[in-house]
């Protein structure tokens, strides 16, 4: 009986761990267990093997898992939780022949070639290139940024930090939105802007220019305004979109990614509604001499909801992912 492996996507909320033999590709056993439970990673995994009975010469001895935090060297420390931990001593005290530790966004990048058309929604359906970069860009705690390439045998994935650029206005509103930031931050990057207190952020900023009280405390309850008819929250929401849109549109330029747009998270699928609404294609075509460009890229929403989960099972014996 072939055992099988361990893949996990751990944030700095939950861990979700499940299962993937080498005969299928489908994640099973998917479970989410609060990191907070745990005092750390080696006692999160015991206790999800006990749950799905593979212990003993059930358990697996290999693993691949994805982190919300940098992976640099031995040394993995959570940045959202308490979690820290040496990987050899992992792989030793879990008995895994192999360990391999990834960035969460990465994982998510190379979960997305796997993904299943009805979890995909098209913004813009374009013309992929055949053997073309990919962009993966999405909205979360923070904001994700990563490439990906065709190789010869796999997909060959390009970490980042994109999403620390410099926030670039386009118009006046942007203007005077990059004024409030920077007064509060000092150098903006798209990031604090391009993800979920950065929704919150941009609503207080909004209230503040239009010189309107704060209704709201969450970007939850932002959204949830924008939908019951709030202006300041819908003109947020639209905000958000658009600049997210210019966002797109140049990382696509930088990264040269003509076989298509991914856009990730937790955030986008429950906006869906929102995107025809607002400037985002609007603003991810409108490059100048480069707008014929990015208007045949095509661009997808992804709503599937283990994307990670895929991408940790893909790095598992991916020779392109150490």
């Amino acid at each position: 009986m072939t055992r099988p492996a361990l893949i996990g996507d751990i944030g700095g909320t939950n861990a979700r761990f499940a299962l993937v033999t080498p005969d299928t590709f489908a994640p099973r056993d998917i479970q989410s267990l609060p990191c907070a439970d745990y005092l750390g990673l080696v006692e999160a995994v015991h206790d999800y093997l006990g749950r799905v009975g593979a212990t003993g010469e059930n358990a697996p001895r290999e693993a691949c898992l994805a982190f919300a935090c940098p992976i640099r060297g031995d040394r993995v420390s959570m940045t959202n939780n308490h979690w820290t931990f040496s990987r050899e001593e992992v792989r030793q005290t879990l008995g895994l022949s192999l360990f391999k530790a990834i960035n969460d966004f990465t994982a998510q990048a190379l979960g997305v070639p796997h993904v299943a058309e009805d979890d995909l929604v098209d913004v813009q359906r374009g013309e992929a290139v055949p053997h073309a970069a990919r962009l993966v860009i999405g909205p979360g705690t923070g904001l994700g940024v990563a490439g990906l390439f065709p190789g010869r045998h796999a997909w060959i994935p390009l970490p980042t930090e994109g999403g620390h650029v410099t926030f670039a206005p386009t118009d006046e509103r942007e203007q005077n939105l990059l004024r409030h930031f920077r007064n509060r931050y000092g150098r903006v990057s798209v990031e604090r802007i391009l993800c979920g207190q950065g929704l919150l952020d941009l609503y207080l900023a909004h209230c503040s220019l239009k010189g309107a009280p704060p209704q709201h405390a969450s970007p939850a309850e932002v959204t949830r305004a924008a939908a019951s008819g709030d202006g300041v929250a819908r003109d947020t929401l639209l905000r958000f979109l658009k600049i997210l849109g210019d966002v797109c549109g140049d990382a696509a330029l930088t990264l040269g990614a003509r076989g298509g747009v991914a856009l990730c998270g937790g955030i986008l699928p429950r906006l869906l509604e929102w995107l025809p609404e607002s400037r985002f294609l609007e603003a991810f075509t409108a490059k100048g001499r480069m707008s014929a460009y990015t208007g045949a890229i095509p661009v997808q929403v992804v709503t599937a909801p283990w994307t990670g989960l895929l991408g940790a099972a893909e790095a598992l014996h991916n020779e392109e992912v150490e």
